[in-house]
């Protein structure tokens, strides 16, 4: 990646930009074989992951345009006679972690501006979901992305991580997963003084207000919710709904939770595929049975997994203090909080240290 930066920089963005585009026309071209290798890895149904390749050549596209945009500035000066300007320039080698849950999006996010600002990327997909990032760089060799310029790198998190932190070469790093572990990158790049880009975990709240369309809300829902199986850190973790459109949301919502089907990822009646692991599981049990012994109520799902198969599951009466409302859970396993004023809604949705995202449902 060092050896190949001097000559990529050097490229003029427009050329750079080119090459993004035939990447991104390549993604198309190949859209159902990345969705096909997504399903069998991830384990998220064939629909979703279609829906995942289309997002991530998003990214590539919008990029591809966006190299010949890195513009810089004419700054006025406290001096006559005097003019300041300011370029960009490319920092040198990147460096990206990215996740299992999203493993050609969470990419192409990263590579996309790296690539059309002249960056060279060394990138580390998740250990569980390494082919699609393998086949995501041989679509970029076909495009015509020079040897160095991007590289893909499988193996131990622990070991790769600590050789892009400790290493003068990487001058910024990308990471998308946990909070545990951004914080230990965060930590850990501080002897280089790198640059640094993080993604980390989340608690969304999605808050419905009594004037909300009823229809708008429960589609809003199960979006927000059950995208992925839950597996997001963007999924709507706790679900607030005011008193006044309550019970009918939770009527509406429920039907809609018991109707969906849990399978093979390739089996098309599927709208949830397979957790990523038993770890997983586990998680998503813990969560809701502490939050069945601390007083919530489960009115749709709310069986055991098989094989990693996790039935939608939707509470109500959630305790605040749940571990539902409290830790990310990422799975099929929604709760649901009444409340009564405005001003208490707003207060509970921003009761965490999270702020990565929050959605709403009001007219």
């Amino acid at each position: 990646a060092r050896e190949a930066f001097p000559a990529w920089a050097s490229e003029t963005a427009a050329a750079r930009g080119k090459v993004l585009r035939r990447w991104y026309d390549l993604i198309g071209q190949h859209r159902d074989d990345l969705a096909r290798l997504i399903t069998r890895e991830n384990g998220k149904t064939f629909r979703e992951a279609q829906g995942e390749v289309d997002y991530a050549a998003g990214f590539m596209e919008f990029y591809a345009d966006e190299a010949t945009r890195a513009l810089g500035e004419i700054i006025p000066a406290n001096t006559d006679g005097r003019q300041l300007r300011a370029e960009r320039e490319p920092v040198g080698v990147t460096a990206a972690i990215t996740p299992w849950n999203f493993p050609l999006a969470m990419l192409t996010r990263k590579v996309g501006p790296a690539l059309a600002a002249g960056c060279t990327m060394v990138a580390k997909p998740a250990s569980m979901t390494p082919l699609t990032a393998l086949a995501f760089a041989r679509l970029g060799e076909e495009a015509g992305v020079p040897r160095g310029v991007l590289s893909v790198l499988t193996g131990s998190a622990r070991d790769i991580g600590a050789a892009f932190t400790s290493s003068s070469t990487v001058r910024k790093l990308s990471f998308t997963g946990s909070t545990e572990i951004g914080v230990q990158l965060y930590r850990d790049c501080a002897g280089t003084m790198k640059k640094l880009g993080l993604e980390l975990g989340g608690n969304a709240p999605l808050l419905i207000f009594e004037d909300a369309d009823l229809d708008t809300a429960v589609e809003t829902a199960v979006t927000a919710k059950f995208r992925n199986g839950g597996q997001s850190c963007i999924a709507a973790n706790r679900i607030y709904v005011q008193d006044g459109i309550k019970d009918a949301f939770v009527s509406a919502f429920a039907g809609r939770v018991e109707a969906m089907t849990v399978g093979d990822g390739f089996d098309e009646a599927s709208d949830i595929g397979p957790l990523i692991d038993d770890d997983g599981v586990a998680k998503v049990r813990e969560h809701r049975d502490q939050a069945l012994a601390s007083g919530a109520r489960c009115v749709a799902g709310g069986g055991d997994p098989e094989n990693r198969l996790f039935p939608a599951t939707l509470l109500i009466d959630v305790p605040h203090d749940a571990q539902l409302t409290c830790e990310e859970t990422f799975g099929p396993l929604a709760g649901v909080i009444g409340f009564d004023s405005v001003e208490e809604g707003l207060a509970r949705a921003n009761d965490t240290p999270f702020g990565l995202a929050a959605y709403m449902c009001s007219s």
